[in-house]
């Protein structure tokens, strides 16, 4: 696993790379596990544009993982590591005893042929679903359920990893990616390693082109629009108008907090990750 460095044929080129895929042992998904992705270009079911700067992109195919492994004692086996075009993880597909087959989030260093299995009882090995309560503190674990039974939530992107750092009671405390630590119940299950595909946050496009196919359109400046399409546009030359940078419907941008005083989750955060 690592990058490819392109040959400065062009100023673009000069600072871009692509991963080398060398993990990647299948070209094609397995389809009865997928469905097309229908795009909404950043609109909603009125027609509103709700999330600015989306749209076109490649055509791709949504692949269903199976972030809950509730298959409990039943061994898998893996049969390929594929990309996904809509996470930056890589999956694997896995093939239970049974002969079902699903997709799973592949952990960092899970190679074809090797098992994987969930439950209480099960090794802490690389690949397995456990609870926490059963996981040894200071393990790196991924794909973590904020509630039993519902499914991985957390930590599930490309690269990242969380860490169990102590058990209180019936609740875990949890180092996550962002440095925040927070409370989880300890019969939440989550997926011991790493997850794979560790140089993704080095990628870089180069070119404006590449964002286009991963479906990110221009970003314009609020200073360079109109008054009537942006609070900081208008003005002979350069002008803020006198406004602290905001978005387009007036959120502020620096410093003014988006997150709920009185949220109800409050309480499970030990350690903010902003300190």
């Amino acid at each position: 696993m690592g990058l490819i460095k392109f040959k400065p044929t062009t100023p673009t080129r000069r600072y871009g790379n692509v991963s080398d895929f060398a993990e990647i042992t299948a070209e094609h998904p397995y389809k009865p596990l997928t469905y097309i992705k229908k795009g909404s270009g950043g609109r909603n079911n009125h027609g509103h544009i709700t999330s600015r700067r989306i749209g076109g992109g490649h055509k791709r195919r949504i692949r269903l993982i199976d972030f809950r492994r509730n298959r409990i004692g039943v061994e898998a086996i893996v049969l390929t590591v594929e990309y996904d075009p809509n996470r930056s993880a890589r999956i694997a597909l896995v093939q239970y005893t049974d002969g079902l087959k699903s997709y799973i989030l592949c952990p960092d260093g899970l190679k074809v042929g090797e098992k994987v299995v969930s439950g209480p009882d099960v090794e802490v090995r690389i690949g397995n679903h456990l609870p926490l309560e059963k996981i040894p503190e200071g393990s790196m674990i991924h794909n973590i359920e904020l509630r039993p039974g519902l499914g991985g939530k957390l930590a599930r992107a490309g690269g990242v990893v969380a860490q169990i750092l102590a058990k209180e009671n019936d609740m875990a405390h949890i180092k996550l990616p962002s440095g925040e630590v927070r409370l989880v119940p300890a019969k939440s299950y989550a997926t011991i390693g790493q997850c794979s595909n560790i140089d993704h946050e080095n990628i870089v496009l180069g070119k404006a082109g590449r964002a286009r196919w991963l479906g990110r359109r221009p970003v314009s400046r609020g200073v360079a629009r109109n008054p009537v399409d942006h609070p900081l546009g208008g003005g002979e030359g350069k002008s803020k108008g006198g406004n602290h940078p905001q978005s387009p419907t007036g959120v502020k941008s620096k410093g003014y907090k988006t997150r709920k005083r009185y949220k109800t989750s409050n309480k499970y955060i030990v350690k903010d990750r902003r300190k």
